[in-house]
C-alpha cells in the first residue's frame, strides 16, 4: 500500500514537471514571436551609400574616368559590365572644359558594353538634333547622373530600370567632380532623372521644360526631355513634333550661351 502511494506521488511529480515544462516552452515561444513581430513593425534601417570615398581628390577627367571603375558606392556595379564615365563629343581632344554639359539618366545596354555614353539609338538621335540646332559637338561634354547600368532581365534582354533616389544620391559625387573638371557655362539636363538629381525631387520637366534655372552654386541649368523618350513616341507624327521641340530647346541653349 505504501509502495502504491509512493508511486502515485512520483507520478504526480512527473505530471507537474511536464505541465511546468510545457508552459515554459509556450511562454518562451510566445516571447520569441512577440520579439520577431516587433522587429517587423519597426521601419527598416537603410544604410546610407555614397561614392564620395572613391572619388579622387584631383578632379581631372582622365583620373576620374579610371577611378570610377573601382567605385562601390552603391550596389549597381554588381550587375553592370563596367562604369561608363562622361566624354567630350567630337574628337574629344584638347581642353577638358566644355561650354555645355549634357546630363542623361544612366548608361543603357549598348553603353554598358561599349564603355562610352550615348552610343545607342538615343545617342544617334541626340547627335542629329545637335547638328540641326547647329551646336558644335566639340562644345559638348556628355555624361549621366548614374554611372552604372541598372537593368532587369526580360528573357534574353536586359531591360532598363530607373535608378532609385538612393542610387542617384550615391553617384552624385562623381557628377560633382565632373562639373568641377569641365567647368561648363551651361548644363542641359536630359530627362527627369538628370534634372531631379541636380534640382531636387520636386522638379518637373513637364512644368519647367526649356526654362532657365538658377540653383545654388550650379551654372545655369536648362531641362528638357531625354532623346530616348522621343524614340518611344506612339506615332510618326508625335515623333516628328517631339523632335522639333527638342531641337528648339537645344537652339535656345545655344542662344543663351551667346549672352554669357
Amino acid at each position: 500500500m505504501g509502495f502504491l502511494l509512493q508511486e502515485r506521488s512520483w507520478l504526480r511529480v512527473i505530471e507537474e514537471l511536464q505541465i511546468t515544462t510545457s508552459l515554459a516552452i509556450r511562454i518562451q515561444g510566445a516571447e520569441r514571436v512577440a520579439a520577431w513581430s516587433s522587429t517587423l513593425s519597426k521601419p527598416a534601417t537603410i544604410k546610407a551609400t555614397s561614392a564620395a570615398e572613391f572619388v579622387p581628390p584631383r578632379h581631372e577627367l582622365a583620373i576620374l574616368g579610371k577611378a570610377v571603375q573601382d567605385c562601390r558606392g552603391c550596389e549597381l556595379y554588381r550587375g553592370a559590365t563596367q562604369a561608363v564615365f562622361g566624354e567630350r563629343l567630337g574628337d574629344g581632344k584638347g581642353s577638358s572644359r566644355a561650354a555645355i554639359m549634357m546630363i542623361g539618366e544612366q548608361p543603357g545596354d549598348k553603353e554598358d558594353l561599349a564603355g562610352h555614353p550615348f552610343v545607342g539609338p538615343a545617342g544617334k538621335l541626340l547627335a542629329q538634333c545637335l547638328s540641326e540646332a547647329e551646336i558644335d559637338p566639340k562644345q559638348v561634354y556628355i555624361t549621366n547622373a548614374v554611372k552604372h547600368f541598372k537593368w532587369e532581365p526580360r528573357g534574353k534582354i536586359r531591360l532598363h530600370k530607373k535608378p532609385s533616389v538612393t542610387e542617384m544620391r550615391a553617384c552624385k559625387p562623381w557628377l560633382e567632380a565632373e562639373m568641377d573638371a569641365v567647368k561648363p557655362k551651361l548644363i542641359v539636363c536630359l530627362g527627369a532623372t538628370a534634372a531631379q538629381s541636380l534640382l531636387g525631387a520636386q522638379f518637373r520637366v513637364s512644368q519647367s521644360r526649356g526654362k532657365l534655372q538658377q540653383f545654388g552654386d550650379l551654372p545655369p541649368v536648362i531641362a528638357t526631355v531625354h532623346p530616348a523618350s522621343i524614340l518611344r513616341a506612339r506615332t510618326e507624327d508625335d515623333r516628328h513634333k517631339q523632335t522639333a521641340d527638342f531641337i528648339a530647346d537645344l537652339r535656345y541653349s545655344k542662344e543663351f550661351l551667346r549672352t554669357i
